[in-house]
């Protein structure tokens, strides 16, 4: 948020960068830092990848052109919750999303099924890193028969997976530092919440004029 002073739309209020400071100070209210970095997704140096279609230019010009997928976890007492999300990258709205406790290919295949029933896309690109889970043929299979065009950037490319990691920032930021989830249920259920109670119908973006995703698509196309 820039130093100056910055205005909302919606009813909202004008707050400035210094002031907030300024209010945490006085309240004692730190920001939350990230948590150490788990590889979630491990390339398959034998598996063939597919084609770079996007070529670090991430603008859509409507919904179902370009998805964008990958990988997180949440901690729980029980052990770690594995969370695949597709995200549609022209509304930030997550279209597609999926638990498992373990990382086989079926968690992500079940996140992009989830996008397919619900938008039924018309030759959209799927974009994703080199993990071994996009690159297994039971996926690329899925893929082709659901007219999915499947796309992979470069390895170690932090421009790649940037509106998944910043989804993931927020999820982190917003609900996982600030829960503990005895059980994989409970995680899942509060997620689930989190994804479809507040961050596709009210979760404000500045690359959408500071609106929600939901609210973004109605706004344009009616889709939501």
């Amino acid at each position: 948020m820039p130093a100056e002073s910055i205005s909302k739309p919606e009813g909202g209020v004008k707050l400035g960068r210094k002031r907030v400071a300024r209010i945490m100070r006085q309240k004692g209210i730190r920001g939350v830092s990230r948590r150490r970095w788990t590889t979630t997704t491990v390339r398959d140096k034998t598996a063939s990848v597919a084609p770079d279609l996007v070529k670090r230019d991430f603008s859509a010009q409507g919904p179902n052109q370009l998805w964008v997928a990958d990988i997180t976890y949440v901690p729980t007492w029980a052990g770690f919750l594995y969370l695949a999300v597709v995200l549609d990258a022209w509304s930030r709205r997550i279209v597609g999303w999926a638990f498992a406790t373990n990382l086989r290919v079926e968690l992500v295949m079940k996140a992009l099924e989830m996008a397919v029933q619900q938008r039924q896309p018309k030759a959209v690109i799927h974009h994703s890193d080199h993990g071994s889970q996009y690159t297994a043929l039971a996926f690329g299979n899925r893929c082709r028969q659901a007219g999915v065009r499947p796309s992979m950037g470069t390895v170690g490319d932090a421009y790649d997976n940037a509106m998944c990691e910043s989804f993931f920032a927020t999820l982190e930021c917003e609900l996982l530092a600030r829960t503990h989830f005895p059980t994989t249920a409970e995680a899942e259920r509060a997620v689930f919440e989190f994804i479809e109670g507040w961050y596709n119908p009210h979760r404000r973006h500045s690359a959408l004029n500071n609106i929600s995703p939901m609210r973004y698509e109605k706004n344009h196309v009616g889709v939501a």
